[in-house]
C-alpha cells in the first residue's frame, strides 16, 4: 500500500450515499412526524453525510419549532428500519449530560421508521480537519468517557463482543488476500494478527462508546462544543476507543496530521500506552480492509469505499509507528 501524499488528499472530501429528501416521504409517514411536531412542516432542508439512503432533514413547523428528522423505510434498505429502531431507544435513554441531541418522538408503522429529534443549531466539522474542531471532538469524549452509563443503557453490547470477529480480518486476508492489497500487509500478518488479538483485550471498560465517531457524525455548535449523533452502534467498553477513532478520521483527509502528538497531550488517552494505540490501529486495520471488499449493501453504495479510506487510514498510521519503534 502507497501512502496518500499530502496533494492527493488535503482536499478530499468525503462521498455519501444520495438520500431521499422529505418530499419522497411517504404521506402518512410526513403526518406521522408532524403529530409528533404538533404542527405541519413548512421548511425542510436536507443534509448530506452518512450511508443511509433515508431522509436527513432540518426542518421548521408552522409554529417556528424547529427539529432534526431522519426516516428510512424497508424499500430503501432492508436493514435501516431496525437501525433506526435501536437509535431511537438507546437516544432516549442518553443521560442529559451527553453531548448528543434529545429524541423529541419515533414514527414506525411497521415499514418506515422516523425519529424526530432536537436540532441542533451547528454545522460539520471541517475536513481536512482543523486541531481546534478536533480538541473540541477530544473534549465532548472526555465528557462522555466520564459519565456514569445509565442502568437503562447496561444492556447494551460489549465493544470487545461487536468487535472480536472484525479483528480477525487478517486471517480472512491471508486465507484469501484481495488482489490489490499492499504487499507490506502479506509481507507482515504474523505481526499484525498479533497486535490485533492485544487491541481486543484493550477494548473492554466501563464507559458509554460511540462507536462511529467520524466528521459526518458530530456537529460544531455555533456555542464553540461538540455534539455527537447518530448512535445505534453504542457500547459499553474502552475510554479512549472513541478518540482514536477520531484520529483514524483525521487522517482519513489528512495523512500527515501529527496525531500523534494528540495522543501525547490530551487528557482523554491517558489510560491508553503505545501498544495499546498500536493494537487497536492493527484491529481497525483488519476490520475496515477485509469489509471494504464484501460486495457492495443495497442502498448504501459508498460504504465500501469509506471502510476502503479508513482501512488504508489505519494500517500506513500502524506502519509508520512500526517502523519508528
Amino acid at each position: 500500500m502507497t501512502t496518500p501524499s499530502t496533494a492527493d488528499n488535503s482536499h478530499m472530501q468525503p462521498e455519501w450515499s444520495a438520500r431521499i429528501s422529505w418530499a419522497d416521504l411517504p404521506a402518512n409517514v410526513r403526518s406521522g412526524i408532524e403529530q409528533i411536531l404538533h404542527a405541519p412542516v413548512v421548511e425542510a432542508h436536507g443534509q448530506r453525510g452518512g450511508f443511509s439512503p433515508g431522509t436527513a432533514d432540518r426542518v421548521r413547523t408552522s409554529t417556528g419549532a424547529r427539529a432534526f428528522v431522519k426516516a428510512v423505510g424497508r424499500e430503501l434498505n432492508e436493514d435501516s428500519p431496525a437501525i433506526h429502531r435501536k437509535e431511537a431507544a438507546i437516544t432516549a435513554a442518553l443521560p442529559g449530560t451527553v453531548p448528543a441531541p434529545s429524541l423529541i418522538g419515533t414514527f414506525d408503522d411497521g415499514d418506515w421508521v422516523a425519529l424526530v429529534l432536537s436540532d441542533v443549531e451547528g454545522r460539520h466539522p471541517h475536513v481536512p480537519w482543523t486541531r481546534k474542531e478536533l480538541t473540541l471532538v477530544l473534549d465532548a469524549l472526555f465528557q462522555l468517557s466520564r459519565t456514569p452509563v445509565p442502568p437503562s443503557l447496561e444492556h447494551l453490547p460489549s465493544l470487545e463482543d461487536e468487535l472480536r470477529e472484525p479483528f480477525k480480518g487478517w486471517s480472512r486476508i491471508r486465507t484469501e488476500p484481495p488482489p490489490a492489497i499492499d504487499p507490506w500487509i502479506l509481507q507482515n500478518l504474523d505481526v499484525l494478527e498479533g497486535l490485533a488479538d492485544r487491541g481486543l483485550k484493550d477494548l473492554p471498560g466501563t464507559t458509554l462508546v460511540h462507536t462511529d465517531v467520524r466528521a459526518d457524525n458530530v456537529m460544531i455548535t455555533t456555542g464553540g462544543t461538540a455534539v455527537l449523533v447518530d448512535w445505534p452502534w453504542a457500547c459499553i467498553g474502552s475510554s479512549w476507543v472513541d478518540a482514536l477513532c477520531v484520529l483514524l478520521n483525521v487522517r482519513v483527509f489528512d495523512p500527515v496530521f501529527d496525531v500523534d502528538s494528540i495522543l501525547d497531550s490530551h487528557e482523554v488517552f491517558a489510560p491508553a500506552d503505545a501498544g495499546s494505540i498500536t493494537g487497536l490501529l492493527s484491529g481497525f486495520g483488519a476490520y475496515f480492509i477485509d469489509a471494504a471488499r464484501q460486495q457492495p449493501v443495497p442502498g448504501l453504495p459508498t460504504l465500501r469505499t469509506f471502510q476502503r479510506q479508513q482501512g488504508e487510514a489505519a494500517t500506513s498510521w500502524l506502519r509508520s509507528r512500526l517502523q519508528s519503534q
